[in-house]
């Protein structure tokens, strides 16, 4: 059997020179190495085997290209440069923001790091554990940490200046992992400004979440007077002739840079309306489909991962059988045991269970069904749909979720239509029977909920049991937290 090494170029900002990806692609060929993945973080990803690995890296050494082999010591530097003038203008976060922050850092990260926009839904917001999100206030960040293999983000006391940012990302580096048990976001505080003082700006008002809505991010689009172009791979895999030859177009017509989404795709702005035929030849070449169905779009999966991909492709294939719409909606889909959550984008998760009894079947192919609060992918908190579903049912499970996202954005609409198109109708008052509404507690942990109508079966308990009839003993079952974890929510919020 072949063995593959995974070779791992980042690329910060998402951002490639046109150049440098032309002579890497033809080190590829010369080397063997026929195709390459995107990641989720923007970075490259090359495939060599056993016996040409070696060359490759040593053509990669004399272009003084930085890389890691089977490893990610080194996170890539996520931002939302790709999105701007294709997707939204910022007010003040431009193309020159960002590569003036990214000049400076003159060290590579090794914790994972977004610089974002905040007025887009393209790329997400709290996937680092170290995230820029722009503020109101000209070249001024809100900043928020998540400690890593945690679900805790602390929200800093105050903006961050652009020319600061790789300075006080070392010094949080630094203290985090020096002290890896550490979660108490006030005591980080103190550790990085007692190293420096930065002059920060106070928070006015609390970050806003935009809605989340997914441009279609495939195929020639006009914008201004020139033509942006989207590539998404179904199988994630590039063919090195080919994007060798894209760079050779961009080389020729003067597009200087590349662009890389965390959805896995490329992007090529800038291109002139008389150049559009070269492009058009280039991709008839390569037999290379520029116009997919959306609902196979709007998915994450973990990096060089085929098993996501088979699971994306069978729930996908259900959703065409029923016509499901998916507009408005995010998947992700975890299938390694050590990748973390929350560095999937997903407003739906579809996370494989992973037995740790001496049942060895007990948990095969069985997964967990999450959806995130408002079904807004930036909004972090979990909400446990369905536990240990098997594969044959997810299609089902998952459309009825769908379902439920459009039965709340119809409420929402009709309140809107009523608003404007609304008559005063006299009716006679009509008295109302009480309502038994359910109290519902949910882990604070990872947000399982327990509903007294439908009682655990996990644990025994019968549906109708209500929480203060449960035994001191009880605990989550899907993170084991014990019963003083589980807090009073609305029904609202919880309801599944």
């Amino acid at each position: 059997m072949r063995k593959y090494h995974h070779i791992k170029i980042n690329l910060p900002g998402g951002i490639v020179a046109a150049g440098d990806l032309h002579a890497w692609m033809e080190a590829a060929e010369r080397c063997g190495v026929d195709q390459v993945q995107f990641g989720n973080r923007q970075q490259l990803y090359c495939r060599a085997d056993s016996a040409n690995e070696k060359e490759f890296r040593n053509e990669l050494d004399q272009l003084g290209v930085f890389y890691e082999v089977n490893r990610d010591e080194h996170a890539n530097i996520l931002t939302s440069y790709v999105a701007e003038d294709v997707f939204q203008n910022a007010n003040w976060l431009s193309e020159g923001v960002y590569k003036d922050i990214l000049g400076l850092f003159d060290y590579r990260p090794r914790l994972k790091l977004n610089l974002v926009d905040a007025s887009q839904s393209f790329i997400p917001f709290f996937t680092g554990n170290i995230n820029f999100i722009s503020s109101p206030l000209s070249n001024y960040w809100y900043l928020y940490v998540r400690f890593p293999r945690t679900t805790i983000i602390y929200c800093w006391k105050g903006l961050i200046y652009s020319d600061d940012i790789p300075r006080i990302t070392r010094l949080l580096e630094e203290a985090i992992i020096k002290n890896s048990t550490l979660t108490d976001g006030d005591a980080l505080y103190n550790l990085v400004h007692a190293k420096e003082q930065f002059i920060m700006q106070p928070v006015a008002a609390e970050l806003g979440i935009p809605q989340f809505a997914l441009p279609y991010y495939e195929g020639f689009n006009r914008y201004g007077e020139k033509t942006w172009l989207g590539i998404y791979r179904r199988d994630e895999c590039f063919p090195v002739s080919f994007l060798k030859d894209i760079a050779a177009i961009c080389l020729k017509t003067k597009v200087g840079q590349l662009y890389i989404t965390p959805w896995k795709s490329l992007i090529v702005k800038g291109i002139a309306q008389n150049d559009r035929a070269a492009w058009d030849i280039v991709l008839n070449k390569y037999r290379i489909n520029v116009r997919h169905a959306a609902n196979e779009l709007n998915w994450q999966i973990e990096d060089l991962s085929e098993e996501g991909l088979n699971l994306k492709r069978y729930i996908i294939r259900q959703f065409d059988k029923d016509d499901v719409r998916t507009y408005g909606l995010s998947f992700a889909i975890k299938t390694k045991q050590k990748s973390g959550l929350f560095g999937l984008f997903g407003a739906v998760v579809i996370a494989k269970q992973f037995n740790t009894s001496r049942n060895k079947s007990a948990a095969m192919n069985r997964y967990d069904i999450m959806y995130t609060r408002d079904f807004n992918p930036n909004s972090r908190e979990y909400i446990l749909f369905r536990k240990g579903v098997l594969k044959e049912e997810l299609g089902a499970y998952l459309i009825a979720l769908c379902k439920y996202f459009y039965d709340l954005t119809t409420e929402e609409a009709d309140k809107i239509l009523h608003n404007v198109y609304r008559q005063e109708v006299v009716k006679e008052p009509v008295a109302k029977s009480a309502v038994n509404v359910p109290v519902i507690y949910q882990c604070r942990h990872c947000f399982t909920v327990y509903d007294e109508q439908y009682g655990d079966s996990e644990n025994g308990i019968a549906p109708g049991t209500s929480f203060s009839q449960l035994p001191d003993a009880y605990h989550c079952p899907v993170c084991e937290a014990g019963k003083s974890e589980f807090q009073v929510v609305k029904p609202e919020v919880a309801k599944a």
